[in-house]
């Protein structure tokens, strides 16, 4: 019963979608009668025998009979003989029952509209064409059987055995219930799928685990990078008490404040701390981290599939609230949504002209709506624009946008503009603005304080209380939502943050900035800090991703990153062909995506399954799942 009610939902469906609304109240009529619920051989032999033949419905007929044809050789090809022997009795006793009621025209114009066509079929057909010319055809020998009543008779009921036959006796099953089996057996395969990948995860972990064990009984390579004496410190120790650290290797540094021997010892590390700084110290667990991490493996994909709709690079992407769609933006100012699982109840694939380069996508977190840089929105089900707002003078720039996770509302994040040779260079000051999405007008603006830095990067947390917002300037800002103020905020980076996010237990916040200074190393940095909300400004995890994402590349597109559901993997952007998939706080460093063929410039995950999307500069988004 429950496939008869999908099918039948699937029929109203379409008889919508094209506007047959005469159609689908005679199919709403019959359906309250509940006639069966299997083929009704009388109905079909009806069909044939008391409205196509009697009314001269010579086209409908031949439909029909296509149909059946297609349909029952398809499923058994050993039935095509059969099947076009029928065919063939059918229509001669459509021209006989035309010449019976006198009507020589109707057979004229069949012959001119499917004579062509039955020639081809059939070679036998080239003495039907005198038919209509001789004076008694009932009396001709070749003709005279087709006219007596025992040949309709075995006609009639030779179709009905047929029929009866092929469409009950072997219990066929139309197309349309097979639908919902086929989803469930879908499902059923998705979650055994899902089973088995968190059995061979816990499996992997387990190996990474021995495997660890066993390099670090094979380690000598610590001793080549730090001195014997300086073992006892260690970038774990480090990164409860200070933030990461990391030293170039151009760093010079006069022996008169710090030699070998001050670095060995605990005792003058707090010495070293107020002569240089937490930022000096810091540099050196980041560069201690760098020579360490060895080279990531590539990722296990279970499958991937590519969607190539676009014309130019890729500037962002992400996955709808459910994960079933995906909106991917390009810089030629076009948005397409579209649907990676060919299993998915319904397809919005829709493309959407914006005339501006994308800076920022967002999903509206219950009704699959995406927003993007205008500001504009999109109803993916009714595939139109339901608003679209003008960026102001002052802030013509559109640099992130995030929904609430629980209210129908969101924050838009615009800057000013200045004259600036990279992508941070060109932002000018930063301006928060709330919208309603039920009415689409401001609400309130966020204060920032006078002149405040663009904001690059925002994040809400589960219930929406809290905003966080990261700078050019490297500060991160915490929100109260309901409140409307700002309630905290601390440097974590030099520079411009270029990506933040709430972690799992919302216990931490994730942020992806630029490190360095020009004057003392050879060049900037990107590092990855994982920071405490309990405890404020201390670093949790650190990672630095310079050796994938080049901070001169940031000219050209934002580096952003993403977390999976669990909270285990971070995936970040790339300057190379492949994307570097962190392990937080696991004993393995990290992983690597499948090559592209340019540059990772946009990242996401699925919202709750182990399956990850990458847009890049040679034009193409991907969607891979892994164990």
């Amino acid at each position: 019963m429950e496939k008869m009610k999908f099918a039948e939902e699937l029929v109203r469906e379409f008889l919508v979608f094209r506007g047959f609304t005469n159609t689908l109240q005679a199919f709403e009529k019959e359906l309250a009668t509940d006639i069966g619920k299997g083929f009704q051989v009388d109905k079909i032999l009806d069909f044939i025998f008391s409205t196509y033949i009697p009314k001269f419905e010579a086209e409908k007929l031949i439909d029909l009979l296509s149909f059946f044809k297609n349909c029952f050789s398809y499923s058994d090809s050993s039935l095509v003989a059969v099947i076009s022997k029928l065919d063939q009795s059918i229509l001669r006793y459509y021209i006989v029952n035309a010449l019976k009621c006198g009507r020589k025209d109707k057979v004229l114009e069949f012959f001119e509209n499917f004579g062509n066509d039955l020639m081809r079929r059939d070679e036998s057909w080239s003495s039907w064409f005198a038919i209509p010319y001789l004076q008694n055809p009932h009396s001709d020998p070749q003709f005279r059987v087709y006219f007596s009543e025992p040949w309709f008779r075995a006609l009639h009921l030779s179709i009905r055995n047929f029929l009866s036959e092929m469409l009950n006796a072997c219990l066929r099953t139309p197309a349309l219930l097979k639908i919902s089996s086929e989803r469930d057996t879908v499902s059923r395969l998705k979650k055994e799928i899902k089973q088995l990948s968190l059995k061979l995860s816990q499996a992997q972990t387990s190996l990474e685990e021995k495997e660890a064990l066993l390099c670090l009984s094979k380690s000598g390579a610590e001793e080549a990078i730090v001195p014997p004496s300086m073992s006892r410190v260690n970038s774990t120790s480090l990164i409860d008490e200070r933030e990461p650290l990391q030293i170039r290797d151009n760093a010079q540094v006069e022996e008169s404040h710090v030699s070998q021997s001050n670095l060995v010892d605990d005792s003058d590390v707090g010495k070293l701390l107020p002569e240089f700084s937490g930022y000096f110290m810091r540099k050196l667990v980041k560069r201690y981290d760098f020579l360490n991490e060895e080279d990531f493996p590539e990722v296990k994909a279970v499958f991937q599939d590519s969607f190539l709709g676009h014309t130019s690079p890729i500037s962002c992407s992400r996955f709808s609230a459910s994960g079933d769609n995906i909106a991917s933006a390009s810089i030629d100012g076009t948005v397409r949504i579209w649907t990676y699982d060919s299993s998915a109840p319904t397809s919005r694939n829709a493309t959407i002209y914006c005339g501006a380069k994308i800076m920022s996508l967002e999903w509206d977190c219950k009704s699959d709506r995406t927003s993007d840089g205008g500001i504009k929105a999109w109803n993916v089900d009714s595939k139109r624009v339901v608003c679209d707002l003008n960026s102001t003078e002052a802030y013509p720039s559109i640099l992130d946008l995030k929904c609430s996770p629980v209210e129908p509302i969101f924050v838009s994040a615009a800057a000013s503009r200045r004259q600036g040779t990279g992508y941070f260079d060109n932002l000018g000051f930063a301006s928060l603005t709330v919208w309603n999405m039920r009415t689409w007008k401001s609400m309130a603006v966020l204060p920032l304080g006078n002149d405040p830095p663009a904001i690059t990067s925002m994040s809400f947390n589960h219930n929406g209380k809290l905003l966080a917002a990261a700078a050019t300037d490297g500060m991160i800002h915490m929100f109260d939502m309901a409140a409307g103020q700002q309630v905290t905020g601390w440097p974590a980076h030099d520079s411009a943050i270029s990506s933040i996010l709430f972690g799992p237990d919302e216990t931490s916040i994730f942020s992806l900035g630029t490190d360095g200074n020009a004057s003392i190393f050879d060049n900037t940095q990107l590092s990855i800090f994982e920071w405490s909300l309990h405890n404020q400004g201390k670093i949790l995890w650190s990672r630095n991703c310079s050796r994938f994402c080049n901070p001169e590349n940031s000219y050209q597109w934002r580096h952003q990153m993403a977390l999976d559901s669990d909270g285990r993997r971070l995936l970040v952007t790339s300057s190379s062909t492949r994307a570097p998939i962190y392990q937080v706080r696991g004993q393995m460093t990290g992983i690597r995506s499948l090559s592209h063929s340019g540059s990772i410039t946009t990242v996401d995950w699925h919202p709750t399954l182990p399956i990850f999307l990458t847009g890049s500069a040679d034009h193409s988004v991907r969607v891979t799942s892994i164990l």
